[in-house]
């Protein structure tokens, strides 16, 4: 099963499918199709017959049941195939450390790369894995083709092995996850879950029933031009508009200085001239009244900031982008608690914990898919530092294994 895990990753994360948030289309890359005919003809040869790629780029596959009980619900796993904007993903050259032995591990295309232990603690953990990473000079695309191949090396395993019950399995592979998309143009009724599980964590053993809530903010900024020698006592420039506004941020606010249960204001994107600028913004909290103190915190900076310049004006902009889909979970304990069973079947101690971002499945949750989210074993997401161990993409296959199982035996 390793081999068989890994060499599917190692195909996978070659395959440019970076997303792009300043494209309108669905997917926002035609490249990511590429992965997505690879993944059907690949279930297509081990036999779910019925896979198949659809115009916005998403895979669909079903596992048919071979228990005689009736009642069994239909489960769905989902992985999205697009890497993070944040990095390169063109020209990935996955490199394997074989039974790791400890210490820092330097990227042979940027020796400047380098994978520090102090940083990245999990790795004592691993002493005797073999530990997969890019050469440095792209990310790995471990987020989130480390999930798609675990959840196809367990479908070939289901496939193979008629003798492990399980019902009705569906499998969705979507795209542009990273740019808040992900489930856009799902098709619930075709998919046709009760519920499903999101293989986009990273620690092994980890499930995780909580997300932050999300939301965007646009700020446009209209200010007033003039000539620069005859500028005096006229020109309000909404360059240094803009800047004012990110300069009073609250230092404490920001995702650097942020951790735990801590939400931020997180500017991710200025741009502008003399006469006009625009600000973007992403507002995470676990809270609903957090992230809306947060707004309010946003627009009265924005609001204090425009009193010093009268000339000019702005509009302030929010948009919701995902909720925390413990809300959802809550109410419905037994999907996550299979998910810890399995976790301890697997061989592991489970570990529940919370997401500082978002998943496919914080969104599937609030459209009527409660979705929690398991570990894929990947770390240091959207850098160049970004490496899975082989060990732990095999356990998080034999949690998908156990999870099928667990729904079997109980219904």
């Amino acid at each position: 099963m390793a081999a068989s895990v890994t060499d599917r990753f190692l195909r996978y994360v070659v395959i440019d499918t970076q997303s792009d948030a300043a494209s309108a289309t669905q997917p926002s890359t035609e490249k990511q199709k590429n992965l997505g005919r690879l993944l059907v003809e690949e279930l297509l040869a081990i036999g779910v017959s019925d896979a198949h790629l659809d115009e916005h780029g998403y895979v669909y596959a079903t596992i048919p049941s071979n228990t005689p009980k009736p009642n069994v619900p239909v489960i769905c796993f989902c992985a999205h195939m697009d890497t993070a904007p944040d990095f390169s993903g063109t020209d990935v050259k996955p490199q394997i450390v074989r039974n790791y032995r400890g210490g820092d591990i330097r990227l042979p295309g940027d020796p400047s790369q380098i994978i520090r232990v102090a940083d990245h603690p999990v790795l004592e953990t691993m002493i005797g894995h073999d530990i997969v990473t890019s050469d440095g000079t792209t990310l790995l695309g471990a987020d989130d083709k480390a999930g798609i191949a675990e959840i196809m090396a367990a479908a070939e395993i289901l496939i193979n092995n008629p003798e492990i019950r399980h019902g009705t399995i569906r499998i969705l592979f979507t795209t542009d996850e990273e740019i808040g998309r992900g489930v856009d143009k799902v098709d619930l009724a075709k998919l046709g879950a009760a519920f499903g599980y999101t293989m986009d964590g990273e620690t092994a053993g980890t499930v995780e029933d909580e997300t932050f809530s999300a939301d965007a903010v646009e700020i446009a900024i209209k200010g007033v031009a003039i000539h620069p020698g005859f500028a005096y006592g006229k020109m309000e420039n909404a360059i240094r508009i803009a800047g004012a506004i990110i300069d009073r941020l609250p230092k404490d606010m920001a995702p650097e200085t942020t951790k735990g249960r801590d939400g931020f204001i997180h500017p991710t994107g200025v741009s502008g001239v003399m006469e006009k600028a625009h600000l973007s913004f992403i507002l995470r909290d676990f809270t609903e009244d957090g992230l809306k103190e947060k707004a309010r915190l946003l627009e009265t900076i924005t609001r204090e900031v425009m009193d010093d310049y009268p000339g000019s004006s702005c509009s302030f902009t929010v948009k919701e982008q995902y909720r925390n889909m413990k809300v959802v979970l809550d109410r419905h304990p037994e999907i996550v608690e299979h998910a810890l069973e399995a976790v301890r079947r697997a061989g592991m101690t489970p570990l529940r914990g919370s997401i500082r971002g978002g998943t496919d499945g914080s969104r599937l949750s609030f459209m009527g898919l409660p979705c929690a989210n398991i570990f894929a074993g990947g770390h240091a997401f959207h850098s160049p530092l970004e490496f899975v161990s082989s060990q732990d993409m095999e356990k998080a296959v034999q949690t998908i294994i156990e999870l099928a199982k667990l729904w079997e035996e109980r219904a």
